[in-house]
């Protein structure tokens, strides 16, 4: 086997990556914002270092886990490595936990700190964050803004234990008009308890209008040659933007991974049988769908590294073309999606699957001619599961079960779903008007 061969298939996505030996035991867990460039790295002579040089040559398949975000990879990746212990992660095979953000609302007079562990305490926690750096500076700057004003002392005391007076005259904080200054009553009770609701819903996700002013101010420091400052408000806009990743938290069991790599490898076989020359990991299906001329809808779903990823999927109504013409419509719905693509300067997906014979296709096909689109383009035929594809004259019947077949089939099947839908709603909107 060429060592391309052996990443050819892994996209380029945010995702995990699996190194597996000839007996399919996994020697490496990895994460990489761009799957396939890193993946290559492996396999590149002018990057070699010791772990490479003794690793590469034991690779015998590479499996990936596509994930919504780096953060996301960062934590699956040491997830798995926690639980499959890989020979080569000895870097990552320590217990160190990544940290939270703790508002301490089971205090009278809460505070905003890092902590390693979550407790059932009382306390408000987010996280984890495993790119410390950003969070803990955020938390330094939005201190000193003042976005809100909290404590930044570790002093234990509340209603019942006040702070001795020695201790607060001695406090620079206090001294320096930092610290609203609670174990001084120079704040309320009330208007300390509203600055640490303010400090919950920050860090809930309520923070697209702060985002803002820190570009903004991060712009204007730069204009006036402050890089120093400009460079902390970058940090401060990293560490919000990595709390604004989505994070799907859920246990990993056996066989979550069983399913969620075979959703993977479907893909790679798609590819090989196909021929393709880069994975397909972005695939769209259309399907139209009428009663007897009448309300004719398409839909469009979007698979992801196998899986379904419902905010791309998309619904049309037919306007062009009248009466039962499914080439037509086709030709229609194809160009009205890929001409709006083309126009926003959107990434067109990597595989373009029509449901239906060799007329569906040859419409879609020249509609994507006509308006100046290359996409990998096929089509599935029911009633054999035929899988035809331009420029060949046979079509292509894949094994039954096959993974590929698999893939295809569940493509096709959630847009013919996603269609009935839309036409049956619009249907009973029309019968309902009357």
């Amino acid at each position: 086997m060429e060592r391309k061969d052996l990443y050819a298939h892994v996209p380029h996505t945010c995702g995990v990556y699996l190194m597996r030996d000839a007996a399919s035991d996994i020697l490496y867990i990895g994460k990489a914002k761009d799957l396939s460039k890193r993946v290559s790295q492996y396999f590149n002579p002018a990057r070699a270092n010791l772990k490479t040089s003794v690793l590469s040559p034991l690779i015998r398949r590479i499996d990936y886990i596509p994930c919504a975000s780096e953060r996301e990879a960062l934590l699956l990746e040491r997830t798995l490595i926690k639980e499959k212990k890989p020979f080569f992660n000895i870097a990552l095979k320590d217990d160190k936990a990544y940290p939270y953000v703790k508002i301490s609302l089971n205090e009278d007079f809460p505070r905003i700190f890092l902590v390693r562990k979550k407790m059932a305490d009382g306390g408000v926690y987010f996280g984890p964050f495993p790119k410390v750096s950003p969070v803990r500076g955020l938390l330094r700057f939005l201190w000193r803004r003042g976005y809100f004003r909290l404590r930044p002392c570790r002093w234990d005391f509340g209603f019942e234990r006040p702070l001795a007076p020695q201790k607060i005259n001695s406090c620079l904080y206090y001294h320096t008009g930092d610290c609203p200054a609670p174990c001084a009553g120079l704040v309320s009770y009330e208007e300390y308890r509203g600055e640490a609701e303010k400090a919950r819903l920050f860090f809930k996700g309520e923070y697209e209008k702060l985002k803002k002013s820190l570009s903004l101010e991060m712009k204007a420091a730069s204009s006036k040659l402050d890089y120093e400052r400009a460079a902390r408000l970058r940090d401060s806009l990293a560490g919000l933007s990595q709390m604004g990743e989505n994070v799907r938290l859920r246990a990993l069991k056996p066989d979550d991974l069983g399913e969620t790599l075979g959703s993977s490898r479907s893909v790679s076989a798609l590819q090989e049988v196909l021929g393709l020359k880069t994975p397909p990991f972005h695939i769209e299906c259309f399907d139209i769908s009428h009663f007897q001329g009448h309300e004719t809808v398409a839909s469009m779903v979007c698979f992801e590294g196998g899986v379904p990823h419902k905010a791309h999927y998309r619904k049309f109504k037919i306007k062009e073309t009248t009466g039962i013409d499914d080439f037509k419509s086709m030709a229609e719905v194809v160009r009205r999606r890929y001409l709006r693509l083309k126009k926003e300067g959107k990434t067109y997906p990597d595989l373009i699957l029509i449901d239906g014979g060799k007329g569906q296709l040859s419409a879609a096909v020249v509609a994507l001619k006509e308006i100046g689109v290359h996409v990998p383009v096929i089509s599935l035929a029911k009633r054999l599961e035929e899988v035809f594809v331009p420029g060949r004259s046979e079509s292509v019947i894949l094994e039954r079960g096959s993974a590929a077949r698999n893939l295809l089939e569940n493509l096709r099947d959630e847009a013919h779903r996603f269609g009935i839908r839309y036409h049956r709603l619009l249907r009973d909107k029309k019968l309902l008007s009357r």
